[in-house]
């Protein structure tokens, strides 16, 4: 016969017996200490740590690489500017527009497709020129012009 009264006290001592272990006549029950807590929530943080250390790391070097690509284009491009119009270009905008101080405007092409974009960190490139060499520079993530930091080409 069936006891809706039997089949619930049946299902509450299954659910004590599992909450309750019994060891050398000692009763325990079964849960998490706070020490238990605490401990794993120290490990989750020294590994939340190691995890944005080592993504932050990647993502510098991701920058500083982009920049050294974006030097280099750069570079080639005032030399093809020398090569075609005779001189450096004055800024590195008069590879995208035409500078109006040109003495002959027919030897001049517009050499990148886009504006100067600037580097990774957003700032412009720093672009100078010494008689017949030129240096392209970015400042690198401090910011700061002749640090060690700096991507030179």
């Amino acid at each position: 016969m069936y006891s809706p009264a039997l089949c619930n006290k049946s299902k509450s001592e299954s659910l004590d017996r599992l909450m309750i272990k019994s060891t050398r006549g000692r009763t325990y029950r079964s849960a998490f200490t706070l020490i238990e807590v605490l401990l794993v929530l120290a490990i989750l943080v020294v590994v939340a740590g190691f995890v944005t250390f080592n993504v932050i790391g990647v993502a510098d070097e991701a920058n500083k690489k982009a920049a050294k690509v974006q030097i280099a284009n750069l570079a080639s491009f005032v030399n093809t500017y020398r090569l075609t119009v005779g001189s450096f270009p004055s800024t590195l905008d008069a590879l995208y527009t035409q500078p109006s101080d040109l003495q002959d405007v027919s030897k001049w092409t517009q050499l990148s497709a886009k504006p100067i974009p600037p580097d990774p960190w957003g700032r412009a490139y720093e672009f100078k020129i010494d008689g017949s060499k030129f240096e392209i520079r970015s400042v690198g993530p401090d910011g700061q012009s002749n640090t060690p930091d700096d991507l030179v080409n």
